[in-house]
Formats: structure tokens, sequence, C-alpha cells
């Protein structure tokens, strides 16, 4: 797709005004006036395996005086890095604290393990880390039955702020995330749903930032970490961690140093959600809840014109269906594909049928108010084990692509606290559609032994031929699956996702538990129900 001309950032990034925040202080890091930062280089890190090693170089070289900060959703002390046994999630973090780097954490802390979370392994990597040198906070400052789900590390050096860096997206330093574009599982693998087995494959992204923008991604954790209400309110969790030695409260941070240097022409904008907490309660730094996610997402819909990619863990409910068939029925060229797991991550009569009627919901009426462009897709290994999709990409008419830890779901937009990076480039984001179409067409292998990019995915250039490429090859695969898999295997790993509506008193007795507990919402009350954000 060709682009003439500069792109126009006020037609698709939230200025400072529509944010709806300005006394957010990330805001103030921002030039101009507007809600964007300019001079940064970002480099999307496809599966997890690229990202730890990434991780690993960059961390493995810091030095005294240097600072490393992460937050996490999931955490396990125990995770691999890389193939050495030496390179675990403590080891890495750990070694670099007692060298003298500064190493904070905050690591959601997560529901009980009775609820399917994991509180004991958040807790001992934060137990493991505080017996290195490292301050890590288990923070639950959050609404009743949600999550800190923000992913981000950043590394700030003393000496050379050319080397600077942060990451962010949908990648935790935690069990099943170290697998690589075959999909073959992290090795470390710890059960989801039977469908994936005991190592599920599993598909992620993250963003790689320098630049400016660095500086805002840090600026994300100062105030969480320095906000002033207790990190848990619980007084029996209270005394729980002052019986096992568990820090309860931050040591001050060092003072912040200044934004990095230009390092890249892309132009950033970091979209973050922070729910109304309700009781009374706010965060110091988002009075009544931040949702620049969900408003940057629907700035940028609105000047979608051919097409809209979107790789997603769950791409639920009415409230983020009704934004794409707006843009859908407005722009008759206009087609959308999604790419999403076969399964829930989750089984069981509470959990997985409310998860599928979301799915349902969202992706059937935009089938049928755009018939023909709409497509949904989920994908398995060469062995038929289907690949759980935890990445959270979209990309817009290869000009605007956005990589991080939000969901399409009202939780994400609402409720839970979130990070994502948009860029306004056209090169970063046809590059990330091919390089993600390039792995989901089985031709990775031919990009790893030299081929230009362009040329292996040569008909996914054009929005409409990416479109009909993937359905030809899903159906290629599809029809072998249906044939009792006889012959050679078509190439590629996306199926067809299979849409049914559950029956209508299955429906009815779905709705409370997919409102209330798999897609609340955090928004003020008196905002609940309706479409503002």
């Amino acid at each position: 797709m060709a682009v003439a001309g500069a792109i126009d950032p006020a037609r698709w990034l939230l200025t400072r005004e529509e944010r709806g925040n300005p006394d957010t202080s990330i805001d103030d890091l921002c030039e101009a006036g507007t809600a964007w930062i300019d001079g940064n280089l970002v480099t999307p890190l496809v599966d997890g395996s690229d990202y730890f090693a990434d991780l690993v170089r960059v961390i493995e070289a810091t030095e005294a005086g240097d600072l490393v900060l992460f937050t996490d959703w999931q955490g396990n002390a125990d995770e691999l890095l890389s193939e050495d046994p030496e390179r675990r999630v403590v080891d890495l973090l750990g070694e670099a604290d007692e060298r003298g780097v500064d190493v904070r954490g905050l690591v959601w802390r997560s529901h009980t393990n009775q609820a399917g979370f994991f509180a004991p392994q958040n807790r001992h990597l934060g137990e493991q880390l505080q017996a290195r040198g490292a301050q890590v906070l288990l923070d639950m400052r959050v609404r009743r039955g949600g999550s800190h789900h923000q992913k981000l590390v950043v590394v700030r050096h003393r000496d050379d702020p050319t080397r600077d860096v942060a990451w962010l997206g949908g990648i935790d330093l935690a069990h099943n995330r170290r697998d690589d574009s075959r999909h073959h599982g992290d090795p470390q693998g710890d059960r989801i749903s039977s469908e994936y087995g005991p190592r599920p494959p599993w598909h992620d992204v993250q963003a790689r930032i320098q630049g400016p923008a660095v500086h805002a991604v840090e600026t994300v954790f100062r105030e969480r970490w320095e906000d002033p209400t207790p990190v848990t309110l619980s007084p029996w969790r209270w005394a729980a961690d002052r019986l096992r030695g568990l820090d309860t409260a931050p040591a001050a941070l060092p003072d912040q140093l200044p934004a990095p240097p230009v390092a890249g022409p892309h132009r950033v904008q970091l979209l973050r959600t922070y729910p109304s907490l309700g009781l009374g309660r706010d965060f110091a730094f988002a009075r009544g809840g931040e949702r620049s996610v969900a408003r940057g997402y629907t700035k940028a819909l609105a000047q979608a014109r051919r097409l809209v990619y979107v790789e997603d863990q769950y791409f639920w409910g009415t409230d983020v269906g009704e934004l794409f068939r707006d843009a859908l029925v407005s722009n008759p060229r206009l087609r959308l594909v999604v790419v999403v797991p076969l399964h829930p991550d989750v089984e069981g009569t509470l959990l997985r049928p409310p998860q599928m009627l979301a799915r349902v919901e969202a992706l059937l009426p935009l089938m049928q108010a755009a018939p023909g462009r709409v497509a949904a897709y989920a994908l398995e290994n060469e062995a038929g084990t289907p690949v759980y999709v935890h990445a959270k990409v979209c990309i817009i008419d290869d000009v605007w692509a956005s990589v991080g830890s939000d969901n399409f779901n009202r939780r994400s937009w609402t409720h839970d606290s979130e990070l994502g990076c948009a860029v306004l480039d056209h090169d970063l984001s046809l590059s990330l559609r091919l390089r993600l179409a390039a792995e989901h067409l089985g031709r990775l292998d031919r990009v790893e032994a030299g081929e230009d990019l362009r040329d292996v995915v040569a008909d996914c250039l054009d929005p409409e031929d990416a479109y009909d490429t993937y359905f030809a090859a899903a159906a290629a695969v599809d029809a072998w699956h249906r044939g009792g898999r006889q012959g050679d295997r078509p190439a590629g790993r996306l199926r067809s996702l299979p849409l049914e509506p559950p029956p209508r008193g299955a429906r009815l007795l779905t709705k409370v538990p997919l409102k209330t507990l798999h897609d609340p919402d955090g928004r003020p009350a008196r905002w609940r129900g309706s479409s503002h954000y």
C-alpha cells in the first residue's frame, strides 16, 4: 500500500485534550502540547524467545549506578530466559542488583490459586529477588476483582543514555512465554486448557523502544511505585507479608534522568488503562481512571479505509464489536482480519461458555454487517496442536500500529491497568504485518535464510491481496483436516475460526458471569452502559 505525503498525526493520535486526563504526568513529557512523542526507534519482537534474548543482552551489560524497573502480571523466578540454566529470571535480575544496578519491580499480587491464578508464584518471585537485594512489591492497588496487567521493563544507563531501552507488550517473565516461531512451546510449559497439551505453543509480541519515549515508559512505572495508597488494603495480607519479611512500602527511587536523545524516526503514543477504583479511592496520577487505550482505538479505527489487522487473546463483546461495525459500515472497501486462539485457556462451565459467547457477540454481527469482508482465524503448529495467541496487536492501513498488554475487551479498556504503544509509521506498520504473515503462512524459514521479507510475502503487500491470501491458506488447511489429514499438510498455520452461537438458554445463563467476572466495567458509574470512555 503506497502512502502519499506526510501522515497527519492529529488524524490518528490522541491530543492532550482527547486523552481526557489533562493532569496525567506522562502528557507533560510530550512536545508542543500534544500527546505524542517524536524521535524514537520501535522494534517489534515477535515471540518470547527473541524478546528474552534481547532482555538478557541488555541487562547483562548494565553496570553499577544503572536502573532496571519492571512490572509483571505473572512472574516465575525460575523461568529460563535462554538455554543457559543460569539465566533464570531471578538470576538475571538478582545478579544485576548484586553488581550495583538498582532493580525495582511491581508484581501483581494475584488472586488465589483456587480461582485459577498464581499468587504463590508471584510472591516467590518477590521473595527470591528481595533475598538478592532487589526491591519487589506485591501490588494489589486494583479495583475489586481486577489486576495489574502491564508488562514492561525499563533500563536506564547512568552514563550513556543512548543505550536506554524499554520493552512493553504482552509477554510476562513467566512460564510458557519462551516459545519461538516454530511454536513447539516453552520447555517450562504450564498447562492451560487441555487442547494445548503440556507445553502450550505460545504466540506473542513485545515492542522494544529507544529514544525519548523510554522516559515516558519509566514514568508509568514511577507513578505506580510512588502512589501513596498502600500496596494492599487487606490487614491479613499486610500481616502475612510482614511475617515473611516482604517489603510493603516502596523505597524512594533515584531522581529521574532526562529523556534519552533522539534514536529514530518513529512517532509514539503511550496508551493506558486505569480503572476508577470506587469507594472514594483513585490513583493519584489518574483521577477517575484513564481510558486512553479505548480512546486511542476509537480515534484510529475512525480513520480505517482498507485493512484492519488484529491479533488478540480475546476480541470480546459488543462494546468492542460496535466500534469495528461502525468502521466497516462507513467504508465499503474496509476489511478486517482477526487472529485469536482456537480455544480459550480455561475450562469449566463458569469459565469457557461465557468467553465463547463474548467472542460470538463481537464477531458474528461484524460478519453479518460486512459479508465477505470480515475473517477470523486461529493458529496451529505443524503437528496440529493449537497455538495460544496471547499477542495484542492492531495494524490499521499499514499506517498506525499498536503493541501492548491490552486486549480487545471491556476489561482491558476500563477495568485493569494496561499499557500499550501506538506507532504512527508506514514502514514499521507494514513490516510488522508482513513479518506476522510470513510466520502464519509458513514462510518464515525463507526470511531467516536471507530472502527479502517483501518478496517472501509479496501476495500480502496489498491489503486486499493479504485478505485473500489468508483466506486461501486457511481453507487449504481446513480441507486437509476434513479429508482425514491425507497427503502432505498444506503450508501455514492458519485455521478458520468456528463461530456458533450457543443455544438461547445457555446464553442467558452465561450473561451474568460474562458481565461481572470475565468482562466487567471499570468506568465511573455514570458512564457504564454507554459508549463513552
